[in-house]
């Protein structure tokens, strides 16, 4: 074995600048948050080809002293910090000292920099180890070219231009959301990519994130027991296939945390299918002493000290977002008159005949305005698949089915645990496979608690006898076939315990109204009624808006009118 030695200072600064430096994103990274720690109000960025050839940042920031640069490129070194407690409760974004050193390790750096108090600044680099009068505006302005120049077996896993440009690009913009204060530029190849001002934070984030997405978000801004969280977050209908577009921040910084993760994808599990991921830009501020933000290199995983409690606060804030109250509150008087629409309806069971008579005998004036109810009173359907009501705004377009899908499976979760059992009148059957019938052999005691008689007919048929009476309307042989199909596949265990909303959720599907069934206005009306009392109604289960609201101006832009 070979004798230990000490390693020479360049080969440990090369060494830890594969933990830091991963590519040119983690160095332009490191820069920028140097920049935000400076104070600087104003930032530019160029790139030449993807940051490979050169990183350029320059800020109008507080600067370094000339006694203070050959420092700042010595590993270790920092003003962030200098005892224990102040790592413990650190608010800068860049405190380890290793950054400026560890990209001078692999590339050519140039440092120039000015403080306001100095009569012209001072330049350290590759070409100049002591400083030298340079000239400049105030603040500093750090060039690192030909990053990895010196280190052939890392520059050989550098992917394209195009590539690191788009991992490059990433980092500016999380870096320009945590502080829509300040003005950023970012240049690439002599072309300008992005021009930012100063602005607040909600038009920063419709600004990266764009205005479809700023449309169809809703503001977060909540608040308790020392934590608070702000930003933007995607209704379900504005849900993408990929994962982009989500950005969380923990006082200002960027992070990766499963916790968080967690906490965002059980707030939007009963608006959104499972394959389909929400966009968001979201803000959490908590006191400096309940993080541990040296968890990594990179510094984007964190370890809370209270972690169910930042759990549940988050979820909840989101959560409220997801299920906004009515918009409009409905008096007294016309809450009572409307209570027999909410009995009644029971999930497909119409009114009573004479209280259709008391409501609609005049349907051209119903008794209460449009005004006192959101979603407005029906005028019809189309196509068996829509109804169409009108609202002191405009039109409303419901769809149906997803509306009494959301309806069907809110009231399946605040049931009890047990379910109530419809017996149906003509049993039915139905052709099964012997997974299916194993299943309801075996798993009698589930399939009961959750309102099924279901049992083998013959070697090759199931029989269903009862089905939950919340679902009395149901195809009692597709559903009976689908809740089996949900305990072969997952398990019962799973299916009672992690996976009983999905299951609810497929319950929900199959006994809601279906499409082309043609609705009388009395029952329109009293979906119309369900819908405003339902949390989330404005998304079915998997997340496809229920209705839209046309407005009158929207209608006449349509036809022209007044042009």
């Amino acid at each position: 074995m070979a004798s230990i030695k000490i390693l020479p200072d360049l080969l440990v600064s090369q060494i830890a600048a594969g933990e830091v430096v991963e590519r040119p994103a983690s160095a332009l990274k490191e820069l920028l948050e140097n920049s935000l720690d400076s104070g600087a109000t104003e930032i530019s960025v160029q790139l030449l080809n993807g940051g490979t050839k050169l990183i350029r940042v320059v800020d109008n920031g507080s600067g370094i002293r000339r006694d203070e640069l050959q420092l700042a490129l010595t590993r270790h070194a920092t003003s962030k910090i200098a005892t224990l407690d102040e790592l413990h409760r650190v608010t800068s974004l860049g405190f380890r000292g290793e950054a400026l050193a560890s990209i001078a390790a692999v590339s050519r750096l140039q440092l120039v920099s000015r403080c306001k108090d100095m009569d012209h600044g001072w330049k350290i680099g590759m070409d100049s180890r002591e400083p030298v009068p340079a000239s400049g505006g105030f603040g500093t302005s750090i060039d690192v070219a030909d990053i990895y120049f010196n280190t052939p077996a890392r520059r050989k896993f550098l992917k394209s231009d195009a590539t690191e440009y788009a991992h490059c690009a990433e980092a500016f913009k999380r870096i320009a959301l945590s502080s829509p204060d300040i003005a950023f530029t970012l240049q690439h190849n002599g072309k300008t990519q992005w021009q930012l001002k100063a602005s607040t934070l909600e038009e920063r984030i419709a600004t990266i994130l764009g205005e479809s997405f700023a449309k169809a978000a809703f503001l977060v801004d909540e608040g308790a027991s020392g934590l608070s969280i702000r930003g933007m977050a995607a209704t379900p209908a504005h849900a993408s296939s990929s994962r982009e577009d989500q950005y969380f921040f923990v006082n200002g910084r960027f992070v990766r945390d499963k916790l968080l993760s967690h906490a965002l994808k059980q707030a939007y599990q009963d608006v959104l299918h499972h394959q389909r991921h929400p966009a968001f830009a979201l803000f959490l501020s908590i006191s400096p002493e309940e993080i541990d933000v040296n968890v990594h290199p990179a510094k984007t995983e964190i370890r809370f000290r209270e972690s169910r409690a930042v759990h549940q606060f988050v979820f909840h804030a989101i959560d409220k977002g997801l299920s906004p109250p009515s918009a409009v509150p409905v008096s007294p008087p016309l809450r009572v008159e409307s209570r027999p629409f909410q009995r009644n309806m029971e999930l497909g069971m119409a009114p009573s005949a004479d209280f259709y008579g008391r409501l609609f005998e005049k349907p051209t004036e119903p008794e209460a305005p449009a005004a006192e109810f959101p979603l407005g009173f029906a005028l019809g359907q189309l196509s068996g698949i829509y109804i169409l009501a009108q609202n002191s705004s405009g039109l409303v377009v419901v769809d149906m089915h997803a509306a009494h899908e959301r309806i069907v499976y809110e009231k399946l979760k605040s049931s009890a645990a047990h379910f109530a059992m419809q017996p149906l009148l003509i049993p039915a059957t139905f052709a099964a496979t012997p997974l299916e019938i194993e299943t309801a052999q075996n798993h009698q005691a589930l399939l009961n608690e959750l309102g099924f008689d279901i049992a083998p007919f013959s070697p090759t048929t199931l029989v269903v006898r009862a089905i939950p009476a919340l679902l009395k309307n149901a195809d009692a042989a597709e559903l009976s076939r689908a809740v089996l199909h949900e305990i072969g596949e997952y398990g019962a265990a799973r299916v009672a315990t992690e996976r009983r909303n999905e299951l609810l959720a497929t319950m929900a599907c199959h006994g809601a109204v279906r499409a082309k069934r043609m609705l009388a206005a009395p029952e329109m009306n009293a979906l119309l009624r369900e819908m405003e009392e339902t949390e989330r109604s404005g998304q079915c289960n998997h997340g496809r808006p229920t209705w839209f609201q046309l407005t009158l101006s929207d209608l006449d832009k349509l036809f022209m009118r007044g042009k």
